[in-house]
C-alpha cells in the first residue's frame, strides 16, 4: 500500500503557515535572534516564532483567560493548516460535544465522517513553559503556584489539547524521542494506515522554548554563542528553536485531493553509542539512510536531494557527513541542512523539516545552507575535496526523491523518503 502527503502545516521561526516559510526561505532571511519570550541570564541566540501566546490564542479564536502550553498553541496552528490543507476540516461545535463536518460533503471515494483519523504529535519539552511558571510560586510557598500549569508538564498533555481542537478522537498518541521524535510520529502514522487500523493520519511535532531546555543545553556545552554553521569547518554548535510542523498521510483509498508526494521509505535505528553524541564513523545515520533507501525501492543514485539533521555541533556534522560519504562515495547528492534558519527544534525538527521535504519535491526546491564557508577535514575524501552543502535558493528544478535526516539523543535516528507521484495535476 502506497502512502501519500495531502497535507501541510507549519509554524517556525521564519514564518506562520506553509507562504511565509516558503517566502523566508527563498529569501533567505533566518529567524534567529536574542530571547524575548523569557529572562535569562543566557546570551545565546534562538529562533523564536514571533507571536506571543496571547496572539496565538487570538489567531486559534481561543479565549485569553485559557491555560494553554506555548508547545500545544504552536501545534493547534501547525496541525489546523495542514488539515484544512488536505480538506479534512473536522472541527469540535463550541455547540455539540461530537465532531461536526464544516465544509460541504465531499464527492470522494469515503465520505471524510466516516473515515477513522489519527493524530500523533512529537514533542521533546511538553508543557515546560507552564511547569517553570508554577515552581516560581511553589518553591516560595508550597502552598502556592497554578495546579492548571503544572498538569500540563506531561508531553501527552500538548497532544490531548491539540487533537480536541481539531476535533480528533479516533487515535490519539504521543512520539518522544528527542530529535528524532516527528520522524517516528510519521512512521508510525504510515505503518498504521498501512495496517487498516486508520483511513487517515496527521502526524508531526511541536515544541517552544522555555528555560529548561536552554539550560539544559547549555550544560551539554554545544550551544553556539553565534549564528550556527552546519556542516562549516569553524562550527561550534547548535542554535535552539521553536516550531511545529505536521503533515497529513492517507491512501490512495481516502484521499480528498492530488496529494503532494508520496511516503516512499522510511526507517529508525537505534545505535545507542553515548546519551547525547553520534559515533564517530556515522553508524546510525548509515544503518538509517540506507534502509530507509533501501525499504523505497529507490537506488542511491536516484536521490535528487537529501534534508541533513546538520546541527552545527561538531560531533552530529561530522558523524553525518561520514555516513553520507559510506552511502553516496564521490557522489553525495545536493544536500543542506535548514537549522540556521529555523534552529534546532527538537522533537518538532522532522515534523517542520518533513514539510520542508515534501515543498522540494512539490515545488522543485532547494534550500540554501546558511552560513558554510569551508568543509570539514573528517569528510575529505581521496580527492582532498570535503562535503560541500547547497548554498543557494535554488526553484523550479526537477526533484523526484527527497531524503531526510532527524538524529536523537541516544542515537535514535531516523530517516524518511519522499518521492514524486505520477498523479495528474
Amino acid at each position: 500500500m502506497k502512502i501519500y502527503v495531502t497535507g501541510l502545516g507549519v509554524v517556525s521561526g521564519i514564518g506562520i503557515g506553509v507562504s511565509e516559510n516558503i517566502e523566508a526561505l527563498r529569501q533567505r532571511k533566518h529567524g534567529i535572534g536574542k530571547v524575548t519570550l523569557f529572562p535569562t541570564a543566557l546570551d545565546v541566540p534562538v529562533s523564536e516564532v514571533k507571536r506571543s501566546n496571547e496572539e496565538l490564542k487570538q489567531l486559534l479564536s481561543l479565549p485569553p483567560q485559557r491555560t494553554v502550553s506555548r508547545t500545544a498553541l504552536l501545534g493547534m496552528m501547525a496541525a489546523k493548516e495542514a488539515m484544512d490543507n488536505a480538506g479534512l476540516n473536522l472541527r469540535i461545535s463550541p455547540n455539540r460535544p461530537e465532531n461536526q463536518l464544516l465544509n460541504q460533503p465531499l464527492t470522494s471515494q469515503k465520505d471524510q465522517r466516516s473515515l477513522r483519523i489519527g493524530f500523533i504529535s512529537a514533542t521533546s519539552v511538553g508543557g515546560m513553559d507552564l511547569s517553570e511558571h508554577f515552581y516560581e510560586s511553589f518553591k516560595k510557598n508550597p502552598g502556592q503556584g497554578r495546579l492548571r500549569e503544572v498538569i500540563s508538564h506531561d508531553c501527552g498533555a500538548s497532544t490531548e489539547l491539540i487533537a480536541s481542537y481539531l476535533g480528533i478522537n479516533d487515535f490519539i498518541t504521543t512520539i518522544s524521542t528527542a530529535c528524532s521524535s516527528a520522524a517516528n510520529a510519521i512512521m508510525l502514522g504510515a505503518r498504521m494506515i498501512k495496517h487498516g487500523l486508520l483511513d487517515a493520519a496527521i502526524v508531526g511535532g511541536t515544541d517552544a522554548l522555555c528555560r529548561f531546555t536552554l539550560n539544559g543545553f547549555n550544560s551539554l556545552m554545544i550551544l553556539d554563542k553565534t549564528h550556527c554553521r552546519p556542516f562549516d569547518r569553524s562550527r561550534t554548535g547548535l542554535n535552539l528553536g521553536e516550531g511545529a510542523g505536521y503533515l497529513v498521510l492517507q491512501p490512495e483509498s481516502s484521499l480528498q485531493r492530488t496529494p503532494y508526494c508520496e511516503l516512499s521509505g522510511y526507517a529508525n535505528t537505534n545505535e545507542a553509542y553515548h546519551q547525547t553524541g553520534s559515533s564517530p564513523e556515522g553508524n546510525g545515520a548509515f544503518l538509517s539512510m540506507s534502509e530507509a533507501i533501501a525499504s523505497s525501492g529507490v537506488s542511491p543514485e536516484e536521490i535528487d536531494y537529501i534534508n541533513v539533521h546538520g546541527t552545527g555541533t561538531p560531533g552530529n556534522d561530522a558523524s553525518e557527513g561520514m555516513a553520507l560519504r559510506r552511502i553516496f562515495g564521490e557522489h553525495v547528492p545536493p544536500f543542506s541542512s535548514v537549522k540556521a534558519f529555523i534552529g534546532h527544534t527538537l522533537g518538532a525538527s522532522e515534523g517542520i523539516e518533513a514539510v520542508y521535504s515534501v515543498l522540494s519535491i512539490d515545488k522543485g526546491m532547494i534550500y540554501p545552507n546558511l552560513n558554510f564557508t569551508e568543509a570539514m577535514p573528517e569528510t575529505e575524501q581521496k580527492s582532498g575535496i570535503g562535503l560541500i552543502p547547497e548554498t543557494s535558493f535554488q526553484e523550479g528544478i526537477p526533484i523526484r526523491h527527497v531524503l531526510s535526516n532527524s538524529f536523537g539523543f541516544g542515537g535514535n535516528d531516523s530517516s524518511l523518503l519522499f518521492s514524486a507521484t505520477n498523479f495528474p495535476a
